[in-house]
């Protein structure tokens, strides 16, 4: 049954836990679909964003896979292979390890995060589609408040 068949009544009765589910799944599929059709997966993206001063990186400073894990927790899943991720990286010549095994973004690595970066508007604006930004607004705060109503907290 798709949401055009269900009523605003019957909507209002729904899940949120459900909806959010299967929203978190779809799209996380569909931007990991598209980062592949580019060349590239969406942890070596999130490793080369985490070591780039010019993106999350505070200071540019390298990291262990540990301490990546670490950085990444609240977005990593549980398929994510950090480890295999950044030794693709490390193949590609994107990153660096030094003598006390913490990787380091070249030069090439920081030009492919921001070659990367350039895939993101276009993928957004397929998901939003249909969506105005006032709409979209008010989606995001109401499951602010859920997540409130809920005892968590969003950043």
């Amino acid at each position: 049954m798709t949401t055009e068949q269900i009523s605003d009544a019957e909507l209002a009765g729904q899940p949120a836990a459900y909806w959010t589910g299967v929203a978190y799944e779809a799209l996380i599929a569909y931007i990991r679909a598209r980062q592949v059709e580019k060349g590239y997966t969406q942890p070596q993206f999130w490793l080369l964003r985490n070591l780039s001063v010019n993106d999350i990186s505070p200071d540019g400073g390298g990291m262990t896979v540990p301490e990546l894990q670490e950085a990444m927790t609240l977005y990593i899943r549980p398929e994510d292979d950090l480890a295999a991720e950044a030794e693709v990286l490390v193949g590609r010549g994107w990153l660096t390890r030094d003598t006390e095994d913490r990787l380091w973004l070249t030069e090439e690595g920081e030009r492919a995060r921001v070659d990367f970066s350039r895939n993101a508007p276009a993928i957004r604006a397929v998901l939003h589609e249909g969506i105005d930004d006032a709409d979209y607004v008010t989606a995001l705060k109401v499951l602010r408040r859920l997540i409130h109503n809920a005892g968590g907290t969003a950043a």
